[in-house]
């Protein structure tokens, strides 16, 4: 069992782990279903291949069913595939390292407004979902701003703590979406300036509860950022985790908030992204269809017009039009190729569509796709 865990580990579909871990247990696929509320064909379907999981309430039943953790099911973090990824990979030793160390090193550090200036570029590669560039600068940028919160004059300091907080918000996003979700916790927790809790801290913390398959925590920190005036985002990623509840007139209802409060074409666009999010999570892959037709691409970042291309992709693909999943799926790859490909949900459409997209051209997309993910 041993080592077919370990072939089940290498970055292939979820379906794959959860036999193994399914045997391991000691668990019927009847005992599996009755567990976690799935139906018994959806089950089997995930476990020969027929299925896959596109809703993060699943991926959670799964996972809490088997006493995992949901990266044990996803295979997270993936086997680097390409000179990219495996440099993304090795900074997360870098910031072990640095979480490790409890003060900030000898070294010079950057003067404020240069420190402003990086943490500005990491911010941008974020937003466009260009991993490699924002994994170079993490290392230097936290070091930089560890030691500017720790040296500034009084007039400086509060600039300084912010550029502390927004460095290390975007070093646990990266660490969360590569799977390591406790070092990403750590760097939040180190992040936290006292009692205070800054909103983009408690943004990056709902996000990482949502992937840890936790809704109810996720819903009871986007509370306490409501308490603190926060805008668009938080009723939109509580509305992601209400629709994980099964609470889907709660989520509506926060995503009309949310639009309320959306101040520019991009955070409406943003809140389209997230209609269409929670449309999916309910299994409603015509509405999530619609959602994603009507937003405003132009006005998204590329790795928000990447999730919302996947999301398009995964829609498509429930009402069996694989052709039409795989161009979308490609467009997302072009948007934010690592981002993409790092994605499990997006993994997991990845292999499906390769087993049923007809479309010559499309078919050779998809496979190469899978080649670049480290999927074939």
């Amino acid at each position: 069992m041993t080592r077919e865990l370990d072939e089940a580990a290498v970055g292939g579909p979820i379906g794959v782990r959860l036999a193994a871990w399914r045997l391991r247990r000691r668990l019927t696929r009847d005992e599996l279903a009755s567990r976690t509320g799935l139906e018994l064909d959806y089950v089997v379907g995930l476990e020969t291949g027929g299925e896959w999981v596109d809703r993060r309430s699943r991926l959670a039943a799964l996972a809490a069913a088997l006493r995992l953790d949901v990266a044990d099911l996803t295979g997270q973090p993936y086997p680097p595939r390409g000179e990219e990824h495996a440099a993304v990979r090795a900074v997360a030793f870098h910031l072990r390292r640095r979480v490790a160390r409890p003060h900030p090193g000898t070294a010079a550090g950057l003067l404020l407004e240069e420190l402003a200036e990086q943490t500005r570029a990491a911010a941008q590669a974020d937003a466009v979902g260009d991993e490699h560039a924002l994994a170079l600068a993490l290392p230097e940028l936290i070091e930089a701003a560890d030691h500017a919160s720790a040296t500034a004059p009084a007039s400086e300091r509060e600039e300084a703590v912010r550029l502390r907080v927004e460095v290390h918000v975007l070093g646990a996003g990266l660490l969360r979406r590569l799977g390591y979700k406790d070092l990403a916790w750590m760097l939040l927790h180190r992040a936290r300036p006292g009692a205070r809790e800054p909103l983009p801290l408690l943004v990056e913390e709902v996000r990482l509860l949502i992937d840890l398959g936790l809704p109810e925590y996720a819903l009871a920190r986007a509370e306490r950022a409501a308490d603190a005036g926060a805008g668009w985002e938080f009723p939109v990623l509580a509305a992601v985790a209400q629709a994980m509840t099964g609470r889907r007139q709660h989520a509506e209802r926060l995503l009309a908030e949310a639009a309320g409060r959306a101040t520019d074409a991009r955070e409406l666009a943003m809140v389209v992204v997230g209609r269409a999010a929670v449309a999916a999570e309910h299994g409603d892959a015509e509405e999530a269809a619609d959602h994603a037709r009507a937003a405003d691409l132009a006005a998204l970042d590329g790795a928000q017009r990447s999730r919302l291309l996947a999301i398009a992709a995964a829609a498509e693909a429930r009402q069996d039009r694989a052709d039409h999943a795989a161009a979308r799926l490609v467009e997302a790859d072009a948007a934010a190729p690592l981002r993409l490909r790092l994605d499990p949900f997006a993994r997991e459409l990845v292999t499906a569509l390769a087993a049923r997209t007809t479309d010559t051209v499309q078919a050779t997309a998809v496979r190469n796709l899978a080649e670049r993910a480290g999927l074939r």
